[in-house]
């Protein structure tokens, strides 16, 4: 009997215990929500500053981003479908960029979980992207995101009056820029 209620106390104690951590444990973004506030580093490189309508040094958040919608795609270096998707990003970003309409509208930005500088210096020369990438090499913006798989993509509409909301999220399945860039329209109403 002195067994069994010292396994149940046992028992009880790590439910606890996990109950208190997974109650603790960010979840992933989704629709409808806010997103996670974390900042980044302004870029160093003019284009890319111009680009996303920052200036000066410091940190900023994705909400101040000069745009009506930002697309964030959490990625990884080592991440084989974000190797295999990057190509299709990047024509993402072309289709953007060439359609005077959306060019200063939709902007994007890549983070990479677990990625240094160097390593998002890597996949972006190898992989010729043209979009400013950020590294997060502590995870600590892949934590406040819900630890999501990669590559993972939020689009964040900005508002007005300075707020913003989270207009579609979803994990991989990049169906192609086309579809992605009508999807992105949709569900933002920009089309």
């Amino acid at each position: 009997m002195k067994k069994a209620k010292g396994f149940f106390l046992s028992f009880t104690f790590v439910l606890f215990v996990a109950t208190a951590l997974s109650a603790t444990a960010s979840k992933a973004p989704e629709k409808g929500e806010t997103l996670p506030v974390f900042n980044l580093p302004i870029p160093k490189s003019s284009a890319e500053k111009a680009y996303l309508g920052l200036s000066g040094d410091g940190l900023f958040k994705i909400p101040q981003i000069k745009a009506k919608v930002v697309i964030v795609e959490i990625y990884s270096m080592y991440c084989p479908y974000c190797q295999k998707d990057a190509p299709g990003i990047n024509e993402l970003y072309r289709l953007i960029d060439k359609n005077p309409d959306l060019k200063t509208k939709i902007k994007i930005i890549g983070i990479g979980a677990g990625n240094t500088q160097f390593e998002v210096d890597a996949f972006k020369k190898t992989y010729q992207v043209p979009f400013p990438l950020f590294p997060d090499k502590d995870f600590s913006i892949h934590k406040a995101c819900g630890e999501v798989r990669t590559p993972y993509f939020i689009v964040v509409k900005n508002n007005e009056d300075g707020s913003h909301q989270i207009v579609h999220a979803q994990m991989g399945g990049f169906p192609g820029a086309q579809p992605f860039l009508d999807l992105v329209l949709k569900a933002s109403g920009l089309k």
